[in-house]
């Protein structure tokens, strides 16, 4: 028998101590989130930007993914170009095809066309282990609804409303879940045939929030603007569409406020205004913030992310010369739900904003824009990030109104919710298939 201290001894110890310890456990696989949004102006994009930075920042795994890049044929740029296009040169011919779509209630033959060749791209190009998957367009939207309906994904599919008003292409059988920011949105999802329709409020970026005067200054300042005279922003989206010129020379002509226009990427437009005497006129501005920090109220014409990115910031907002198509309709939404005004005479441009940069009803305004972001931890990321993770261990809503269950893991041989195919796709190695280059399988791995 080994003497204690003996080299047999800690030997013979090791072995029992290695014998008794438990088993290592393996570090847990990260949560995953896919995000499927589409390069149509900036407003969808800045949705999901700040939908996967709030779910990384909670310990999720964001893969993010254009719907146009996965269109067949190299289609997306043609429908991102001839979308542009006709915002420009025919927004009479957007008028009607927007019309059309929403007495028809959704796209045509040809958009389903469209669509239905993406399904397949969309379905490989999601990561494995994706727990669910999150659009912030209404195409991108329908793509998903129709891998759920046919059972290829089978993970839940949540669509989060970036507009107040919804066309019903947004609303696709197949979608568990439409996020809304707003009571008149879910209750428009909801009139569209929507199921599981749930208020959770917009999503921004944190650095809209309202501007101390030191703040203000300052910000005025940097953007070389007046001290003291009252300031209009008047935005037109990424592409800087619309009757701009126009709505810029009728605001500086009633003196009620100095126009400051934001073009976005249309430099062309913001030197002729440049050129007509609107001496605040810019092209891309990569800090909206501090601009809307610089200003009194916000004059806008879509209705898009930047009208929620103002009611964060604390600042008023009119919608005037509307664009056709959304832009009209969320003007009547964003009035509906008492946020925005919608001045549709031009006579009363002057006295509308003159009141809400100045008086009682800019102050109403604020504060009902606030309350859309008032109540902590609500908010579209966190409802994501508890479907994602909730599992199979709570029931959820789906198109039908049934129970499902999440797959552990899909592709593991006897796993609850592994399909047949998956059961089947495992290599020799004990490895998947889908990890030796082989085509992805049409359920999303777990």
């Amino acid at each position: 028998m080994p003497h204690l201290g003996s080299t047999a001894h800690v030997r013979a110890l090791a072995a029992a101590t290695l014998r008794d310890a438990p088993p290592p456990v393996p570090p847990a696989a990260a949560e995953r989130v896919t995000l499927l949004s589409a390069g149509v102006g900036a407003g969808h994009d800045g949705a999901a930007a700040e939908l996967a930075r709030r779910l990384t920042a909670d310990g999720f795994t964001v893969d993010r993914l254009d719907l146009l890049d996965l269109l067949p044929a190299g289609t997306g740029r043609l429908v991102r170009d001839g979308y542009h296009r006709m915002l420009r040169t025919a927004p009479w011919a957007y008028q009607r095809i927007y019309r059309g779509t929403e007495r028809a209630g959704g796209g045509g033959p040809l958009t389903a066309a469209l669509l239905r060749g993406a399904e397949e791209r969309v379905l490989r190009a999601l990561p494995p282990g994706t727990r669910a998957v999150v659009s912030t367009y209404p195409g991108a939207s329908r793509v998903l609804g129709a891998l759920r309906r046919a059972g290829r994904l089978t993970v839940p599919a949540l669509t989060y409303l970036t507009d107040f008003s919804v066309h019903p292409l947004w609303v696709a059988d197949g979608v568990d879940v439409h996020l809304a920011a707003h009571a008149v949105p879910a209750a428009q999802a909801r009139g569209a045939g929507a199921g599981d329709v749930r208020v959770t409020g917009p999503v921004t970026d944190p650095r809209f929030r309202p501007a101390d005067e030191e703040t203000r200054a300052a910000a005025r300042a940097r953007f070389g603007l007046p001290a003291r005279a009252s300031l209009a922003l008047l935005v037109a989206g990424s592409w800087g569409v619309g009757p701009v010129r126009q709505v810029a020379l009728e605001i500086r002509a009633s003196r009620v406020a100095v126009p400051v226009v934001v073009c976005g990427r249309n430099e062309a437009l913001a030197a002729r205004l440049r050129a007509e005497g609107i001496e605040h006129a810019f092209g891309w501005v990569d800090d909206m913030p501090a601009l809307m920090h610089a200003a009194d109220v916000l004059v806008q014409n879509a209705g898009g992310l930047t009208s929620l990115e103002a009611f964060a910031a604390g600042l008023p907002v009119a919608s005037y010369r509307c664009i056709p198509g959304h832009g009209q309709t969320n003007a009547a939404a964003l009035a509906e739900a008492g946020v925005a005004a919608w001045i549709r005479d031009p006579d009363e441009l002057t006295s509308v904003v003159f009141e809400l940069a100045n008086g009682a009803r800019g102050l109403r305004q604020r504060a009902a824009g606030r309350a859309l972001f008032a109540e902590a931890g609500r908010g579209p990321a966190a409802e994501i990030a508890r479907i994602a993770r909730a599992g199979r261990s709570e029931e959820h809503t789906s198109w039908r109104r049934r129970r499902y269950q999440l797959p552990c893991r899909c592709g593991v041989p006897g796993a609850r919710g592994a399909s047949p195919r998956s059961r089947r796709s495992r290599a020799p190695s004990g490895r998947p298939r889908s990890a030796r280059r082989s085509p992805p399988p049409t359920t999303v791995p777990g």
